[in-house]
C-alpha cells in the first residue's frame, strides 16, 4: 500500500493517531513531513515565547522521552493504517527536529536553519538514514532514520555555532 494513502478525519479522534499525525499536521497529502517539522518548529517557538529559553537538559529529556513514546505512537498509527511509515505520522518529524535545536543559540536564523538542513537530511536520506528507513522497520523504524537526520543537523549546527563564536 502507498505510504501516502488518504487518512479518514475520523482516525485523528483517537488519541495516539493524533499526536502520531503531528496534531493533525500531517493529515496533508502533499509534503506531509515538512508540515509536521512546520508545526515542530511552531510549538517550540510558542514554547520558547511561553517559557523562555529551554535550556537543553529539557529539550533532552523531551526528546528522549518523545522518542520513547513515539515508538509506541508512530507503530500503532502504522499498524491501524496498514501502511509502514505513513507519511502523514510525523511525530517522527517532531522529536527528530527538536533533537537539532539542543543547544543551539536563540535566533531566527538558527531555526530557519535546522528547519532547511533538517529537511534536507530528511528527504535525500543519507546514510545510514537510508538504511535505517529501508533495513529497521515498526515504531523504531519509523522513528529512527528521524533521530539519525536530526542527529546530522545538531553537529552542523553545533560546528557553525563554534565556528562562529557564538
Amino acid at each position: 500500500m502507498s505510504k501516502n494513502v488518504p487518512i479518514p478525519f475520523r482516525f485523528l479522534l483517537d488519541p495516539v493517531h493524533f499526536l502520531a499525525l503531528g496534531l493533525g499536521s500531517g493529515m496533508p497529502r502533499f509534503a506531509p513531513g515538512t508540515w509536521g517539522t512546520l508545526m515542530a518548529l511552531v510549538l517550540f517557538v510558542l514554547a520558547y515565547r511561553f517559557f523562555g529559553v529551554i535550556s537543553w537538559y529539557w529539550l533532552s529529556l523531551i526528546v528522549i522521552v518523545g522518542a520513547v513514546l513515539g515508538v509506541y505512537l508512530c507503530g500503532k498509527a502504522a499498524r491501524d493504517l496498514g501502511v509502514h511509515d505513513h507519511g502523514g505520522i510525523v511525530w517522527d518529524e517532531f522529536i527528530g527536529f527538536w533533537l537539532c535545536l539542543i543547544g543551539i543559540p536563540p535566533g531566527w536564523y538558527w531555526l530557519l536553519a535546522a528547519f532547511v538542513l533538517f529537511r534536507i537530511f530528511d528527504i535525500l536520506k543519507p546514510a545510514p538514514i537510508k538504511w535505517a528507513d529501508q533495513k529497521v522497520h515498526g515504531g523504531l523504524g519509523i522513528m529512527l532514520d528521524d533521530l539519525i537526520a536530526g542527529a546530522y543537523v545538531l553537529v552542523i549546527l553545533h560546528a557553525a555555532k563554534w565556528a562562529l563564536g557564538a
